[in-house]
């Protein structure tokens, strides 16, 4: 089931698009041998003072700004936090902490973070999978959990893929054989958009017997 690695999970189904080299900021502590540190949050924000009338969005903004900028990672999720305060419903924050605790393997915290998302954008197919993802990759996993929020994913984006593979993935392991199979065949039918996951839904199928 784990052909499709979640060493990454907000790569494919990040919630905005996002420089991925940006997101590696947070997580990097300086090399042996580097340059002086670079400032602290509240120098960088110093230095980008917004206008008196700056809106909840653009000071939340700023905030991730300052945070990818830096290399000490508690202080830069401190800020990702608080942009998520000061503008829940912004997407970057979410992104960079669901990324920050995925390298860690800290998936109770990734868990955290896109329910929160959810409850300010829960029309988001992406931070419900991320949600399913975590749960699958807790130790052990937990896929009662992960499942509800596969299908959250699929009532919203019945065209989902990724979302079909995961569920029929998961009913094939319930014994559920017939809807697995209607699942898997939904998430192989997708092979031109996306084979990785029509290559993994494939592999459950011959699995199961179905050619």
């Amino acid at each position: 089931m784990r052909t499709i690695t979640r060493a990454l999970v907000a790569i494919v189904l990040v919630c905005g698009a996002l420089a991925v080299m940006r997101t590696t900021a947070i997580a990097q502590a300086p090399a042996p041998g580097a340059a002086a540190p670079k400032p602290d949050a509240e120098t960088l924000l110093r230095a980008a003072p917004l206008p008196a009338d700056a809106s909840k969005t653009m000071k939340a903004r700023a905030l991730v700004d300052a945070a990818i900028k830096m290399t000490n990672g508690g202080e830069a999720v401190k800020l990702l936090w608080q942009a998520t305060e000061i503008d829940p419903t912004l997407d970057d924050p979410y992104v960079y902490l669901g990324l920050y605790y995925n390298s860690r393997s800290d998936f109770e915290s990734v868990v955290k973070v896109y329910k929160k998302l959810v409850k300010y954008q829960p029309a988001s197919t992406s931070a419900y999978l991320n949600i399913g993802e975590a749960y699958m990759s807790l130790t052990p996993p937990q896929p009662q959990e992960a499942i509800v929020y596969y299908r959250k994913a699929y009532e919203i984006d019945p065209n989902s893929a990724f979302a079909a593979l995961r569920i029929g993935e998961l009913l094939a392991r319930q014994g559920n054989r017939n809807d697995a199979v209607k699942f898997l065949k939904q998430a192989r039918a997708d092979s031109a958009k996306n084979p990785a996951i029509a290559s993994e839904a494939e592999k459950a199928l011959r699995q199961l017997g179905v050619m």
